[in-house]
């Protein structure tokens, strides 16, 4: 997708495809007509409420702990206001464009759902906001995932009132009352409910969640092509990725790897040249090389699993209050990011291992102990030469910056609101770390391939047609082996490759579409 495509949001859920195409890809958005039609039903019943002398949460009340106060018509507005600008409190780095478009999209999805009770012209007018490109400012910390993703919510809704800062298309910093007036967007004005219901979501963990998903699923296949790469670099073998032998366990994540791994190495010429040496001499790979597809199978179910919670949150109406099917307005727990927080932390763990074997085999390179007759770390003239050493120092820094990652933020809780609100999710938080967590990953693939298309280079006889794919469109950017060279843009060649999907895009047009 890109800017021409249109993404309807609606009372139906968004696909993970959708928040990625807004998100990453600059997708416009529409509102469809039924929503607009089921918003108005239910402000209707809110402020019909609006109008009882009981209080109601989130409508006639204060927020939290200050829920027992009753507020006066003449400060409802106010009240929602000063919500709004209270809990734009972030702090830290800028968040990345697209996780704060994917957190938009998400807000603008629950409100199409009609459980809100906001009048059509706040959902119309998140939709305007986005369509311009407008990207409020949102900071690494304010969310402790409970509540919603208040803090980077409320900076967002901060924007729709004329207020706080934005980026235009990406550009630089200028208000958001600048930006609004420059896009025609009326700045919007707050009546009952409609601040609490812009702030009160799980958005911002989903919204990465989406994006991870999407960069995982990408990153298994990368992670079979470096294996397949390896495994002829090292003169191993294909026969333990026999499909017969990945039934009698029958994951299904584990399967399609071993195929990949299979489809991506066949027709080597240089592993059919090692067979015969290999019986005779090696008889077994090692472990980070024969079961490959047990961890990268665990890690594809587990990213299924994942995406499995994603498409329940995504058909979710997240708020709180939250007017129920009946008309009722009623106070629920639905907005606790658990469910979300958990598996963002799963992520974390699998996409550590992921990496760890894949920078265990980068190093089997690297030692002629363990390389089967490759020069030292792959060095052109070893000892004058260093070759491929610093590069798998700099994977291995990044596994033990990954194993860090893997630590879990949802087992943490910190008490707030006046304990009030006394067990919250550390969602966001998960779904931070796990950003750097797949940018770790992707560039630990790299450093594979870069290593193991130097191994290819350097052995006698012809790759397979999927393994040369990847050499050949590495060779676009990367000299071939010689003596040593500036390193690190090599490494951000590779990178840039993986990261940009282009691996799999070659590969794929060798051999075929992998799983």
């Amino acid at each position: 997708m890109n800017q021409t495509t249109t993404v309807q949001v609606g009372i139906g859920a968004l696909s993970i495809a959708d928040v990625v195409a807004v998100a990453r890809e600059n997708a416009k958005v529409s509102i469809d007509p039924e929503a607009i039609a089921a918003i108005a039903e239910t402000r209707a019943r809110v402020e019909e409420l609006a109008e009882d002398p009981t209080p109601v949460y989130g409508i006639s009340t204060g927020f939290g702990a200050l829920a027992r106060r009753h507020i006066p018509h003449e400060l409802r507005e106010q009240l929602q206001v000063s919500l709004v600008r209270s809990h734009a409190a972030g702090s830290g780095p800028e968040v990345e464009q697209e996780v704060v478009r994917a957190t938009m999209l998400l807000r603008l999805s629950t409100l199409c759902t009609g459980r809100t009770g906001v009048r059509p012209v706040v959902a119309e007018t998140y939709a305007a906001v986005l369509n311009a490109g407008i990207t409020p400012m949102v900071h690494e910390y304010g969310s402790l995932g409970c509540s919603g993703d208040l803090a980077p919510l409320a900076h967002c809704a901060l924007a729709l009132l004329g207020e706080g800062d934005v980026r235009v298309g990406g550009g630089p910093i200028v208000s958001a009352a600048e930006a609004l007036a420059e896009a025609g967007i009326e700045p919007l004005v707050l009546q009952e409910k409609e601040g609490l219901a812009l702030i009160n979501g799980t958005d911002g963990m989903l919204g990465m969640l989406c994006l991870a998903i999407t960069d995982l699923r990408e990153a298994a296949k990368v992670a079979d092509i470096a294996t397949a790469m390896t495994v002829e670099g090292l003169t191993g073998t294909l026969t333990v990725f026999a499909d017969d032998l990945q039934q009698l366990r029958p994951h299904p994540g584990q399967a399609d790897a071993a195929y990949n791994i299979r489809t991506v190495a066949d027709g080597s010429e240089i592993l059919a040249r090692a067979a015969e040496e290999f019986r005779q001499k090696q008889v077994q790979d090692a472990y980070s090389v024969r079961c490959a597809p047990q961890v990268a199978g665990g890690f594809r179910d587990t990213v299924d699993h994942a995406a499995l919670v994603a498409s329940r949150e995504l058909a979710s109406a997240i708020d709180n209050p939250v007017v129920a099917l009946d008309g009722r307005v009623t106070s629920n727990g639905n907005f606790h990011g658990a469910p979300v927080a958990y598996v963002l932390d799963f992520l974390a763990v699998v996409v550590a291992d992921l990496a760890s074997i894949s920078e265990r085999r980068t190093d089997r390179f690297l030692d002629t102990a363990r390389n089967r007759g490759l020069n030292a770390f792959l060095a052109d003239d070893p000892g004058v030469d260093s070759g491929h050493m610093i590069a798998q120092y700099t994977a291995a820094g990044i596994v033990s910056e990954l194993k860090r990652c893997a630590m879990p933020a949802s087992a943490d809780s910190i008490p707030s609101s006046a304990m009030q609100e006394d067990h919250v999710s550390m969602g966001w938080a998960a779904g931070r770390k796990l950003r750097r967590a797949v940018d770790g990953l992707q560039r630990v693939l790299a450093i594979e391939i870069l290593t193991a298309a130097r191994a290819l280079d350097m052995r006698d006889g012809a790759c397979a047609p999927g393994t040369q794919a990847a050499v050949d469109l590495l060779r676009t950017r990367v000299e071939g082996p010689g003596t040593d060279r500036f390193l690190a843009p090599e490494i951000t060649h590779a990178v840039e490759l993986v990261q940009s999907g282009e691996f799999v895009t070659a590969v794929e047009a060798a051999v075929g579409e992998l799983r």
